[in-house]
């Protein structure tokens, strides 16, 4: 399939696997581009630029296809050492980033004399914009439905994929609710040039964590998330388990006096304790409402090939089929 996606990054399918953290590792990033897609590691899960720049390099050695880096732009005190991060990707020969979080403006000029694409993950029109602006060359565009942090103004894809479309000039992939074929169908007739899956490429074969992660994908419907710091203008959607509940129960009881620290437990430190030891009940952590669309954990190559036949029944039969008579 060829969309201004496929042509910008010199992919085959139109399939992007977003960052996550203490997912995002060479083995994952590495199926996914073996499978035609684009894989991302993510930057941030390594400890430092030195780390990452070990990672980029094991990654090579498992893959000749295209691969990016994903590096979040976080708001906090001990700042990471972004530079680094920078230098890693470009002297490893990364052509690909995909950013998120604050502004990669400062960013942009180093990356882009290195030859670099750079895609910015957005949760609404105004920061697409902005985006496009500063000189991204394409954006991800995420939807209320979304794992993470599908930022404040809950709109959901069907409405903010077209108004995307009616706004951007650069291309844009779907992100949020991405599962199969009839999602990358529907993200293509709303005027996406492919789409950005997060949760549904953890429950596969490939990914490199802990069983216990994947048969909770599985096993989650899409009324099992929840939305949680909302009070502190840093919603992120998770898979509900107690440690949410208790998380839920602070942010009633306290209302706006909810401070970070009064939840600092169910959410710092989480994400090893589950995504490498599968203790399901350490915390908080990302999952989509995409959940009720994943009911297998197939290898990354047979995911790809499903989606890709999926969508080409849908747009060559279904739909066309539809306009015959």
């Amino acid at each position: 399939m060829k969309t201004k996606i496929t042509e910008l990054f010199g992919i085959e399918h139109p399939i992007i696997q977003g960052g996550m953290h203490y997912v995002g590792f060479a083995e994952l990033a590495s199926a996914v581009s073996n499978a035609g897609g684009l894989g991302m590691i993510t930057g941030l899960t390594q400890r430092s630029a030195a780390d990452l720049a070990k990672e980029i390099a094991r990654c090579k050695t498992m893959t000749d296809k295209p691969f990016g880096v994903n590096l979040t732009f976080l708001p906090i005190v001990n700042t990471p050492d972004y530079p680094g991060y920078i230098r890693a990707i470009i002297e490893g020969g990364v052509k690909i980033v995909e950013t998120a979080g604050n502004n990669p403006q400062k960013y942009l000029p180093a990356l882009h004399e290195a030859g670099v694409k750079v895609i910015h993950k957005c949760t609404s029109v105004r920061h697409a914009l902005k985006a496009q602006s500063i000189g991204c060359d394409a954006v991800s565009v995420d939807g209320f439905e979304c794992a993470g942090h599908p930022g404040e103004d809950d709109v959901p894809n069907f409405i903010l994929l077209p108004r995307a479309a009616d706004e951007l000039t650069i291309p844009f992939v779907a992100s949020g609710g991405m599962a199969d074929g009839r999602s990358l169908a529907a993200a293509l007739c709303l005027g996406a040039e492919g789409i950005n899956m997060g949760t549904r490429f953890i429950a596969t074969q490939e990914a490199p964590v802990h069983d216990n992660v994947k048969q909770a994908i599985v096993g989650a419907s899409e009324l099992d998330t929840r939305l949680v710091m909302r009070s502190l203008r840093n919603t992120e959607r998770v898979l509900r388990n107690p440690a949410v509940d208790r998380l839920i129960e602070k942010e009633r009881a306290l209302g706006d006096k909810l401070k970070f620290e009064d939840i600092i437990d169910e959410v710092a430190g989480v994400y090893p304790k589950i995504m490498k030891d599968g203790t399901m009940e350490a915390g908080a952590w990302s999952c989509g409402m995409v959940a009720g669309l994943i009911h297998d954990i197939p290898t990354v190559q047979e995911l790809i090939d499903r989606i890709m036949a999926e969508a080409t029944a849908i747009i060559t039969q279904r739909l066309s089929g539809m306009l015959k008579g």
